[in-house]
């Protein structure tokens, strides 16, 4: 199984990023970042069978794939992943300036979320918006365990896009993790476990 992680935001700004306080000053690209690390990090190694899409309105769309990037020198932590992050967008025009930036192996694309989501509708990947109102995750997991290529579609608090005409045009069934409410990263995490564990 190959999963797919696509997660949207609008209020990623870095005009006054600053490390000390990466939440406050950048628009939760602290929100970004740990789903991005929960995504490709395993126990000891990437998780080759995951790949995660970040498409930011500010800044473009960011295809993370670990097979892209070397994990000795692969920022693990938040603050460290954060700071390597903003370095590659605030210079992504100037190439020669990222030698040293542990994440210059990002792929950057013009498709649109809704774009690649068609794309995958194409190629037949089973696709699932995740939200607290969906349908339980864990009555479907057996199905979904089953299938060799799955999207899960993340957004964000601040972020209608999963209330959107253009999304809810494409039929893309919701599920939830439960009642409670988890950070998206938690939420990845979750289904990491329970779709990929052996």
């Amino acid at each position: 199984m190959i999963l797919t992680f696509l997660i949207k935001s609008t209020t990623v700004s870095l005009n006054n990023y600053t490390i000390k306080d990466i939440p406050g000053s950048s628009g939760r690209l602290d929100v970004i970042s740990r789903c991005i690390l929960a995504a490709l990090l395993d126990k000891d190694y990437f998780d080759l069978r995951v790949n995660i899409w970040v498409f930011l309105d500010n800044y473009g769309t960011l295809v993370f794939d670990p097979q892209a990037f070397d994990y000795d020198t692969f920022p693990k932590n938040e603050l460290r992943f954060s700071d390597c992050l903003v370095d590659l967008l605030l210079k992504k025009k100037k190439k020669e300036e990222l030698l040293n930036n542990p994440l210059r192996s990002i792929q950057h694309s013009r498709m649109s979320i809704i774009d690649l989501i068609k794309k995958f509708q194409k190629l037949n990947y089973s696709q699932f918006i995740l939200k607290e109102d969906g349908k339980n995750f864990f009555e479907h997991s057996v199905d979904i365990k089953e299938k060799d290529n799955v999207v899960f579609i993340i957004g964000s608090q601040e972020d209608d896009f999963l209330d959107s005409k253009a999304l809810l045009a494409l039929n893309i069934p919701t599920i939830s993790i439960g009642n409670q409410s988890y950070l998206a990263s938690s939420v990845i995490r979750l289904l990491k476990l329970h779709l990929m564990a052996f």
